[in-house]
């Protein structure tokens, strides 16, 4: 009897050292991987420790009367490229998915082909999702919830609850580590709301994206369904710092590293600025001489000054001071800080 509560002290102390070791390794990744990448090696750090056959994560919105749940971003690990647009033709349908979506921070664990639904039967049949496991956080700023999902196929066995307890833990630091990473990149607070803001790869993968500019997206470009950007703002990526209109809105594109940051915004005051003169405003706000703006934007300084007196004039400002203070009185308006 000894022996065998000895046995399992070491085998949970063993478990402890390993899982410490896993959130280790997971900070380092933070600091060193882009948010995509991160959240990917992360995980493949985790099945190490529980191991899984396939894995899928993102955000998503949750059902209403008028839309099932939509997987706006989305990666994925030994799962095919279809795997997420062939899950969206059912989602409305599938019960293990409203589950986790109405018991945040629940991990939720099934197994068998069981959903009554035939065609939800069929994709987890096509996909050998026999043991899902999944777990949902809100995300208040955002107003998606974002998900993390592990699957083990028929032939292996169920996840267990010290796995479940596991994957619960370490799941928890992703989201925040996560979130720190979003946080840094767009320069907001997320607690005060980051519904307008998306943070892109310059391929046009999303990382990150609120609910607000999702749903001006999806209006102003009908037939988007997430997870990559439309074609039509793909394009303007290598452009950034820039600003395209969508509709009544307009949508500020800034450069981070290897990422573009978008931010939507409303004009202020029923005033119309020219994408470009927008631009401009920005980077002055931001501390850059016209020189410099011309350098950025290929423009002439005499350029530069024609576009800022027209900003001044038609936002009624008459200092940097004044400018700045507008621009930030909207928070998706916000200059970046210039980085010497």
């Amino acid at each position: 009897m000894e022996e065998a509560h000895q046995d399992s002290i070491d085998t949970s102390m063993t478990t402890l050292q390993a899982f410490n070791r896993c959130v280790l390794e997971l900070g380092r990744l933070a600091r060193e991987r882009g948010a995509a990448e991160f959240i990917a090696d992360g995980l493949q750090a985790f099945r190490q420790l529980v191991p899984f056959a396939s894995a899928w994560w993102g955000e998503m919105s949750v059902s209403d009367a008028s839309a099932p749940p939509q997987s706006w971003m989305h990666g994925r690990i030994d799962l095919a490229d279809s795997f997420a647009a062939e899950w969206q033709k059912s989602a409305g349908s599938d019960k293990f998915s409203h589950d986790t979506l109405s018991r945040p921070g629940e991990v939720i664990r099934d197994s068998g082909f069981t959903d009554p639904h035939a065609d939800v039967d069929a994709f987890a049949r096509r996909h050998d999702l026999y043991h899902p496991m999944c777990i949902t956080f809100e995300l208040p700023e955002s107003g998606l919830m974002f998900f993390v999902c592990l699957y083990r196929g028929s032939e292996a066995p169920a996840f267990n609850d010290s796995e479940a307890g596991l994957f619960a833990a370490f799941c928890d630091h992703l989201l925040q580590l996560w979130r720190f990473q979003v946080q840094d990149m767009i320069r907001v607070d997320t607690g005060n709301g980051a519904t307008d803001f998306a943070v892109a790869r310059l391929d046009g993968g999303l990382l990150y994206v609120g609910a607000g500019l999702c749903a001006v997206i999806q209006r102003e470009l009908p037939g988007w369904n997430g997870s990559t950007l439309p074609a039509e703002v793909i394009a303007q990526l290598p452009n950034a710092p820039c600003v395209m209109r969508l509709g009544r809105s307009a949508l500020t594109l800034t450069p981070n590293a290897e990422h573009v940051i978008l931010s939507l915004e409303t004009q202020p005051r029923g005033v119309v600025l020219a994408p470009r003169e927008r631009t401009v405003a920005m980077l002055f706000a931001a501390g850059h001489s016209y020189k410099e703006i011309a350098r950025i934007l290929v423009l002439s300084p005499a350029t530069v000054r024609t576009y800022l007196r027209n900003c001044y004039l038609q936002l009624g400002v008459k200092s940097k001071v004044e400018l700045g203070s507008i621009l930030r009185s909207t928070p998706a308006l916000a200059p970046t800080p210039r980085r010497d």
